[in-house]
């Protein structure tokens, strides 16, 4: 006992040195990460994009330091935290020692390690659905009720994480619906689990309610500008490269939920693994949203080859099984992660664009992949924001304004100065100060042709120049212009104010 103990501790400890190691210091943290980073200093029940959960670890790593080793701490954590359920789990399926390496081998080398490297609530997503599954298989096991209320529970924190954990239960209640797991249905227990549920998200509920349901507008804006460009078959194949290396263990679970009697309890998952997918591809949903389904099918598969492999000649495949992970995971090494510099990709890029690692969500290749552009050139553009920033008169009455989050979580984030850098594109829009009297505006905009901020805000300031720009051509942000304003001859509070009330107008009426 104490030996498997040790051997999990290992793994875990492997994860977290790994997870440290995929990004070469090159990088930067990425833009979805500052602005959830910016939401511990403004604290709610739910943001425009995502629920409440992202700012309350924010607000641990801000009491930490707000250092880099923190923003990396809690994906780490949470990817460990999901070889510890899929350990749990082979556990709760009688699955023997090998069969537990077997599946924390298959969890530990796959996508899950390229998911682990960026703080957004993605990691905190697949650990939730890996343990709410876990929770249902113990009560499909023991029969207690007490798991109904674990489940709950582990739902509703998912769903205060991202909403995404809503297609868990979509693809579940059909599955439930045509097997003898149904039997659940006419259980008490599982509507006062319902209702514990309910009453931890209601909060959430509540704000939504009481702002129109952003969520829904952002999906709509989602949808039409990003999951238009998805294609269902790249989705497909996108599932299978996630965990290729534990593609034979997934498969053989699979068909284990179907014939294998020690699994005969389970066998609405099998239903749920396929109608989960349908779902996803019937609302184009980007591929990396399905990819909390796969861990307990690792579970699942490595207690039956466990069974399978363990007598005759069989057993000397045991190895090889555990192996394949290892072996498929030291070539994606080279191109799966971002620890080649952004020179070397492009010299190298053939082989991210044959395996589409070159696609960003407009559709287009591009030069490096988009989480790889989206982590370089905030420290210039943080740098160079101070730096015009400390040249104005009366600098505390200046207007930090950008075109979008990523540019104001970054300067937030790294500037050495007071700025609270806003902007009128996600929760940015509800975070201006609107009681300081400004007279100076930096304008943060990305760069367009034929677009001539001069010409369109400099008649309302007394003097008006380029300060700066971004340099790094690697950069998503290359090219974006700093503006400076200075001396303004409008009330701009006021012209705020009402910019963000049109802002507010357009998209949630």
């Amino acid at each position: 006992m104490k030996n498997k103990w040790w051997i999990l501790i290992g793994f875990i400890l492997l994860k977290f040195i790994l997870q440290y190691h995929l990004i070469s210091p090159e990088y930067e943290l990425q833009r979805d990460e500052y602005l959830y980073l910016d939401q511990a200093h403004h604290l709610a029940w739910g943001y425009l994009s995502v629920p409440p959960v992202s700012s309350w670890i924010s607000s641990i790593i801000y009491l930490l330091g707000n250092s880099v080793f923190w923003v990396k701490f809690f994906p780490a954590l949470f990817g460990s935290l999901t070889i510890l359920v899929v350990w749990k789990t082979i556990e709760r399926l009688k699955g023997n020692l090998f069969a537990l390496i077997l599946g924390a081998t298959c969890v530990l080398f796959s996508s899950l390690l390229r998911l682990n490297t960026l703080y957004q609530p993605n990691s905190l997503d697949v650990l939730c659905w890996a343990t709410a599954y876990f929770f249902l298989i113990t009560y499909f096991n023991t029969k207690k009720s007490k798991y109904l209320y674990l489940l709950a529970l582990v739902f509703a924190i998912g769903f205060l994480n991202k909403y995404n954990i809503l297609f868990l239960i979509i693809g579940l209640i059909p599955a439930i619906l045509i097997t003898n797991q149904r039997n659940i249905l006419f259980k008490k227990e599982l509507y006062r689990a319902i209702l514990l549920a309910l009453a931890i998200m209601l909060p959430n509920l509540i704000w939504q309610y009481t702002h129109n349901f952003p969520v829904i507008r952002h999906m709509e804006e989602l949808s039409a500008t990003q999951l238009v460009n998805v294609d269902r078959i790249e989705f497909l194949q996108s599932q299978v490269l996630f965990f290729i290396g534990a593609l034979p263990v997934i498969i053989a679970g699979l068909c284990a939920l179907l014939f294998y009697r020690p699994f005969k309890n389970y066998q609405s998952f099998f239903w749920a693994f396929f109608f989960t997918l349908i779902v996803f591809m019937y609302f184009r949903a980007k591929d990396y949203y399905a990819i909390g389904l796969y861990p307990i099918y690792i579970a699942f598969g490595s207690v039956f080859l466990a069974d399978v492999l363990k007598a005759g000649w069989k057993r000397y495949l045991k190895p090889v099984v555990i192996a394949i992970p290892l072996l498929i995971f030291i070539p994606t090494y080279q191109i799966a992660f971002p620890n080649k510099s952004p020179e070397w990709i492009v010299n190298h890029s053939d082989a991210y664009k044959e395996l589409g690692l070159l696609r960003w969500e407009d559709g287009k290749d591009h030069s490096l992949p988009q989480d790889y552009a989206d982590m370089l050139g905030w420290k210039e553009l943080a740098r160079k924001v101070d730096s015009v920033y400390i040249t104005l008169p009366n600098p505390h009455q200046t207007l930090v304004l950008c075109d979008n989050y990523g540019q104001a979580g970054a300067i937030n984030y790294y500037t050495k100065q007071d700025i609270k850098a806003v902007s009128f594109n996600a929760d940015y829009v509800n975070w201006f100060d609107l009681e300081t009297p400004y007279v100076n505006l930096i304008r943060i905009k990305n760069y367009r042709e034929k677009d001539d901020e001069l010409a369109e805000t400099s008649p309302y300031f007394d003097t008006a120049v380029v300060a700066d720009s971004i340099t790094n051509p690697y950069a998503r942000e290359f090219r974006t212009l700093i503006f400076a304003f200075i001396g303004a001859k409008i009330d701009v509070t006021a012209r705020i104010k009402s910019e963000i009330k049109e802002a507010k107008g357009d998209r949630y009426e």
